[in-house]
């Protein structure tokens, strides 16, 4: 087994021991997307006019609630000193990471979403924008969130400063996954928003990985 494949499973299992965390993200997403129909009325037109925002800002801000322990824990109990000696580089691991984090939290609000969409009155073809936008946008929102999560590591406050690091760097990928949800109820051009979707998070992909090590290696010193 590569060392992408045991950190990846590793990781996967700790959480897999800890449901709680991957619950209270779900959770955060089902209350907080309920609370604007009840907040704005039961206009359906207004509701499916606000959709698309709603449903993408909420899971970009349910994405950040358990950023803060993607290495945290590792710091705290010195399994990071172990990833930065590992024999394989230390990319690798990073990309594992942040792979499980997509997997606990970005993967399942991305099936989640279309049902909290029925709220709203969007039609079946938006639900599926819906969930093609959160499935191809969302690994990004980790990437970055990972970026984040290593540059504010042992930080007093790391929270606060994780959420205003992060929350600009995903402003993209939220206007052009809503913008797509928005594109495809006005039957204008679906495709070039998902395909700009799909760039950012190729773009995330070639340049984070490198960056959150650097800011590992730095915190490890």
């Amino acid at each position: 087994m590569t060392g992408f494949a045991a950190l990846l499973m590793r990781d996967l299992r700790l959480a897999w021991r800890r449901p709680g965390d991957a619950a209270v993200v779900l959770a955060f997403y089902v209350v907080a997307v309920a609370l604007f129909p009840l907040g704005v009325g039961p206009e359906a037109n207004i509701l499916a006019r606000i959709a698309a925002g709603v449903l993408w800002c909420t899971a970009l801000f349910a994405s950040l609630l358990s950023l803060d322990r993607m290495f945290a824990t590792d710091f705290e109990d010195g399994s990071l000193d172990l990833l930065l000696l590992a024999p394989w580089p230390l990319e690798l691991g990073v990309l594992a990471k942040c792979a499980a984090h997509w997997i606990v939290t970005g993967l399942p609000l991305a099936v989640l979403a279309p049902v909290l969409g029925v709220a709203f009155g969007l039609e079946p073809a938006s639900l599926a924008a819906l969930a093609a936008t959160l499935l191809v946008g969302t690994p990004t929102l980790s990437l970055i969130g990972g970026l984040a999560a290593a540059l504010t590591l042992g930080a007093r406050r790391g929270g606060a400063l994780l959420a205003l690091l992060a929350l600009p760097l995903c402003v993209p990928t939220l206007i052009f996954g809503a913008g797509a949800i928005e594109a495809q109820a006005t039957g204008e051009a679906f495709a070039g928003h998902l395909a700009i979707l799909a760039a950012l998070a190729l773009v995330a992909l070639a340049t984070t990985p490198w960056a959150i090590a650097a800011a590992l290696r730095q915190a490890g010193e």
